[in-house]
């Protein structure tokens, strides 16, 4: 684990692989950190990339900034950590609220991407029911903890099924939300609200693009990808079998198999 400091944050990162591999920057969703990618580091430096996987701001051993974190400001923050790192392009990828901070990152820093990759995430704009959910989730957390909304959405962060046959995933899953500070949830919960509609952006993609999307995941399901597909027409879409919301911890090698030959067609280590 390394850390530094970018636009007034101190953020922790882990780095695997060749230091001359093509880089792939993976950033986790809500309310996670850098180990929800464990097993795709594990399987992309053995093949050769370079892997580069931040806590976000406000989430494992990164710094919080309380009030409010907008998506722009992950962006930039990934954007800095590659300065920092000396690495101009990447592919850049994101699973849920990650997958957002991906687009945000295409918005503001489209030169930089080399390749986008989406997993189980949504395009458009937060609508008012969610903003006003976000909002009272955040300030419950604020008062309550993450102990309860980690309990309550596990069966949806997973796929039901997966939660009782998968125990070491459902058990590491569950060690990461109650492990995130209430604060840094509660910020970033503040700014996704307020997130732009990506879609127009989302148009102008000309970079490899690989969606996958969980089979039975009830947050952002196989339409919302399909969706992708439709602005991005020449994005690879793959659908994973037995997982939820987080295919790549649920279903590891099938993901990390479409994810590394999506990247061996298109951008070989």
């Amino acid at each position: 684990m390394s850390r530094t400091t970018v636009n007034g944050a101190t953020l922790h990162y882990d780095e695997a692989g060749p230091a001359d591999g093509t880089p792939v920057v993976l950033l986790h969703g809500h309310p996670f950190d850098r180990t929800l990618w464990d097993p795709q580091v594990r399987a992309l430096a053995a093949a050769g990339y370079r892997v580069v996987t931040p806590d976000l701001r406000g989430y494992g051993g990164s710094e919080v900034t309380p009030g409010k974190v907008l998506l722009a400001d992950f962006a930039d923050d990934a954007a800095a950590l590659l300065d920092h790192l000396g690495i101009g392009r990447a592919v850049v990828g994101g699973v849920s609220m990650g997958g957002q901070i991906a687009m945000e990152f295409h918005l503001r820093h489209p030169q930089r991407v080399l390749a986008l990759v989406l997993s189980d995430t949504s395009a458009p704009a937060e609508t008012e029911e969610g903003r006003a959910f976000r909002n009272r989730l955040a300030d419950r957390l604020l008062a309550e903890g993450m102990g309860g909304y980690a309990d309550e959405v596990i069966d949806k962060m997973l796929a039901p099924y997966n939660v009782t046959a998968l125990p070491e995933t459902a058990a590491r899953v569950l060690g990461m939300m109650r492990g995130t500070d209430p604060r840094g949830a509660a910020a970033a919960l503040r700014g996704r609200a307020e997130r732009p509609d990506y879609r127009d952006t989302l148009r102008t993609v000309t970079v490899p693009t690989l969606l996958l999307v969980g089979v039975d995941d009830v947050y952002t399901p196989v339409t919302d990808a399909e969706a992708i597909r439709a602005l991005v027409p020449h994005a690879v879409l793959t659908v994973v079998p037995d997982a939820g919301h987080l295919p790549g911890a649920e279903q590891p090698e099938r993901f990390n198999a479409a994810l590394l030959d999506f990247l061996r067609t298109w951008l070989p280590a």
